[in-house]
């Protein structure tokens, strides 16, 4: 008991599939093709840009740490939502409030780091087509990893004290209705107090710093349509081309993270819905990515059907 008479809850239950328990095989069995179709594709792309010396470019170096970060991400629910499934057959899972709050920081952490680096990519992007002079002064080797390093420092930073806040956080309940832990909705079960409001705060403050980056993207691609507007057709479809796969990829990431706000403000009590609309929300962002990198990426496809070709033919 803490020294405000709330209960200090060790353990959490998650509900997110407790409706779906009827279709525990049916779901384990997509989960788990899903994964492995992730773990394929998002090595491979990552393997052509890192094998292809022509590919080796800052543009490429942002898109294989782009689905690095997405295949670790997938690493972090996928195995445990199998487990999970396998074991209680998508009935009521028992978690630890610590491998709670250690999944919650490392999914953070990353999810973060996507906006960071899709906002990476605009920049560079930005640099190449409105300043191709001075594009190759300003992106050197040097600074692509020490964008990449701030990338990924910056979210784990913020992260660390957004975790030990949700860690002395005394919980009034201990049902998650989701099918992974996030650091979010460990503190939404939280008693209240100044501790929740100032996680609370501290939360908004989070949220602000990383989606800023967002706004620069948005800046960045307004600019390069404006400057495409006023150069050669075929320099615009060049430029608009190599574009598209960042834009695709950040509309279908913030669509599924404003979606996933969504669901948590309405708290739904139907608990099929809300398990369903999770689920979806898991699959969406991270299937595309290696989707839309592989085939609208021209340098990256030409290698990917060569690759699959070859090894066809052998």
């Amino acid at each position: 008991m803490t020294s405000a008479g709330f209960n200090v809850t060790s353990s959490l239950t998650l509900v997110g599939f407790s409706s779906l328990s009827g279709h525990s095989s049916l779901l384990f069995f997509v989960f788990l093709l899903l994964y492995l179709f992730l773990l394929f594709s998002d090595s491979l792309v990552v393997y052509i840009i890192c094998s292809q010396r022509a590919l080796h470019r800052p543009m490429f170096a942002f898109v294989a740490s782009f689905l690095l970060n997405s295949l670790t991400a997938s690493t972090m629910i996928y195995p445990k939502l199998l487990s999970d499934l396998l074991l209680s057959g998508a009935g009521l899972v028992q978690v630890s409030r610590t491998l709670c709050l250690c999944q919650g920081f490392f999914v953070t952490i990353l999810g973060a780091a996507s906006f960071m680096l899709l906002s990476a990519m605009a920049f560079d992007r930005y640099l190449s087509i409105c300043h191709p002079m001075h594009y190759a002064v300003l992106v050197t080797p040097a600074k692509v990893v020490l964008m990449l390093l701030f990338c990924w420092m910056l979210p784990a930073i913020l992260v660390v004290v957004t975790t030990l806040l949700a860690s002395r956080l005394p919980l009034c309940r201990a049902q998650l209705n989701r099918v992974y832990c996030d650091l979010y909705s460990l503190v939404s079960l939280s008693c209240g107090g100044a501790e929740a409001q100032l996680s609370g705060i501290y939360s908004v403050l989070f949220t602000a710093v990383i989606v800023f980056p967002a706004t620069f993207l948005l800046f960045s691609y307004a600019r390069i349509l404006f400057i495409c507007l006023w150069r050669s057709r075929s320099f615009s479809s060049k430029a608009l081309h190599t574009c598209l796969p960042h834009l695709l990829v950040f509309f279908n990431y913030t669509i599924s993270i404003f979606l996933d706000l969504m669901l948590r403000r309405l708290q739904s009590n139907r608990e099929s819905d809300s398990s369903l609309i999770t689920s979806f929300l898991i699959l969406v962002p991270t299937v595309l990515n290696p989707v839309v990198y592989g085939l609208k990426l021209k340098e990256v496809f030409t290698h990917v059907k060569r690759l699959l070709s070859c090894r066809r033919d052998s």
